[in-house]
């Protein structure tokens, strides 16, 4: 079976998680660049990373890269890629475009010319000087960089952040692909404990959860590659099928989470059960500083609030005082923050073992690492 080049797209800072995800998964690394990882694979593989990739934004099937500096470059060389392979006579094939530090620098221009190359590729192939684009949809993009374009359709659809199982949002949301990867940074595994003092609607329990259960994030939603006729139904049903099969139904996670938000309490013991994992949960309606620590060798992983709205930042560094306090009581624990507040070492007075940069969306945050002791062996057995 001939490889097909693919890309995940990542939030910065994630490449490398993303990059090791696929490592995991058994596929070749091409390339790894800000934004995005390239890998090969079959159409098998296509399926397995939309249902398997926790971090990673989306999976791209890369169609061609090329130079183009004029307008007819980029017409030529679209026009050149075998569209017809992937698109049938019927498929609906939008163009959205992006251009960084390229000649090429209108993106409805960009769009326009892709748009126009590959109707006029695939009515050549099909023998229509008309395409109806009344069947499935497969989703074109454009991305000119330094004059060098790359042309993907996208195979995911919906972000793949959209799990499926979070149909309301509290206040300022932690994408499940970010919660997902704070876990993955951390020392946390399923025979540990994990606590988020900050709670919300769950997205950091429900990702720990699913993982400690070996549970695919995408069991539960749809794809765009779903309707696309060189994949057949049977390789989709074949990988879900696979998915479920590998469930681990033995183990029993110790995932706690608290917050003093009801509503937003109310929404996570929703989203927790939506997903599955409702039964390895806890929920407690508390103050952190109210609440004692759940054992000993745990894993606290948390997103405070940061003060980003006016009249809230006294109150949230006075919060991350009271935090620094409870990181410091506990010896045995290992604990993560994530918050785009600058001064949160010097207000809580712990230096991180490792600060990384990522993104909450657009706002640049650190994640703040603090190792506690490995647990002894009587605690990870």
């Amino acid at each position: 079976m001939s490889k097909l080049t693919m890309i995940a797209t990542a939030a910065f800072g994630l490449e490398a998680v993303v990059k090791r995800e696929l490592i995991d998964l058994g596929l070749t690394i091409r390339e790894t660049e800000n934004g995005r990882v390239t890998f090969e694979g079959t159409t098998e593989d296509l399926v397995r990373c939309n249902l398997w990739l926790r971090c990673a934004e989306r999976v791209q099937l890369c169609m061609g890269e090329f130079v183009a500096r004029t307008f007819d470059e980029l017409f030529e060389q679209t026009k050149a890629l075998p569209w017809e392979e992937w698109i049938p006579v019927n498929g609906a094939f939008p163009v959205e475009g992006k251009s960084v530090k390229s000649t090429l620098f209108s993106i409805s221009d960009c769009q326009a010319i892709v748009k126009k190359a590959i109707a006029t590729r695939m009515g050549d192939r099909y023998g229509q000087g008309w395409l109806p684009e009344d069947g499935n949809l497969f989703p074109v993009q454009v991305a000119l960089l330094n004059d060098r374009a790359t042309l993907t359709i996208d195979t995911s659809g919906p972000g793949l952040h959209r799990r499926g199982y979070r149909d309301h949002h509290a206040p300022a949301p932690l994408r499940d692909t970010l919660a997902s990867a704070l876990v993955a940074l951390s020392y946390w595994g399923p025979d540990r404990i994990l606590w988020d003092p900050f709670c919300g609607s769950g997205t950091i329990l429900v990702e720990a959860a699913t993982r400690g259960l070996n549970m695919a994030p995408g069991l539960n939603r749809e794809f765009a590659a779903q309707g696309w006729p060189r994949i057949g139904p049977e390789v989709w049903d074949r990988q879900r099928n696979d998915a479920l099969d590998v469930i681990r139904r033995d183990v029993t996670l110790q995932i706690l989470g608290s917050d003093n938000d009801d509503k937003a309490l109310r929404l996570a013991r929703r989203h927790a059960h939506r997903a599955g994992v409702g039964d390895h949960v806890k929920l407690v309606h508390s103050d952190f500083q109210s609440m004692t620590p759940p054992g000993d060798y745990g894993c606290l992983i948390t997103n405070p609030p940061y003060g980003e709205r006016m009249g809230e930042l006294e109150q949230v560094e006075a919060m991350y005082r009271d935090l620094g306090v409870l990181l410091g009581s506990l010896e045995t624990w290992s604990s993560y923050v994530i918050t785009s507040h600058r001064g949160f070492e010097r207000i809580t007075g712990l230096k991180a073992d490792r600060k990384r940069k990522l993104y909450n969306g657009r706002i640049q945050c650190n994640y703040y690492q603090y190792y506690g002791p490995r647990p002894p062996r009587e605690h990870r057995e």
